[in-house]
């Protein structure tokens, strides 16, 4: 049985700059937020999750919902998968947010990926799906 990634989640002690950046900069949908805990944004078929680490270290006990307790601190990674054609957009959608691209690489097969940070200092890559041998 084949398994793919649902949702993969970064942390962030500032929710309100963290969905203000991944709406106003990246365009994400927020699905669900709950004040000084989480914002969930919907990618295309994919969820992002921000945590505040702070409220998910401990485990919400009573709530029907309540997953296992869980955090980081320090800043994480997160790739966005795009076409070749769509780099240069994203090259422009940053530049003019004033977000700058801290490195970019052309990996030995061709594929490119540029990373930047969200204002966490999590380290956000975008990067073609080839450099990992998919489509």
């Amino acid at each position: 049985m084949t398994l793919e990634i649902l949702e993969t989640a970064l942390y962030t002690d500032d929710l309100e700059a963290a969905e203000a950046f991944y709406t106003d900069v990246l365009g994400f949908e927020v699905i669900l937020r709950a004040e000084g805990r989480h914002v969930f944004f919907r990618l295309e078929n994919s969820v992002l999750l921000m945590f505040n680490p702070a409220s998910t270290e401990t485990q919400r006990i009573g709530d029907a919902l309540s997953a296992p307790s869980h955090g980081a601190r320090g800043p994480g990674h997160a790739c966005f998968r795009v076409g070749s054609e769509g780099l240069e957009t994203w090259r422009q959608i940053l530049g003019k947010a004033d977000i700058a691209i801290e490195t970019e690489i052309t990996w030995p097969n061709g594929a490119v990926s540029i990373y930047f940070r969200d204002p966490a200092g999590n380290s956000l890559e975008i990067g073609e799906a080839k450099m990992w041998g998919l489509n």
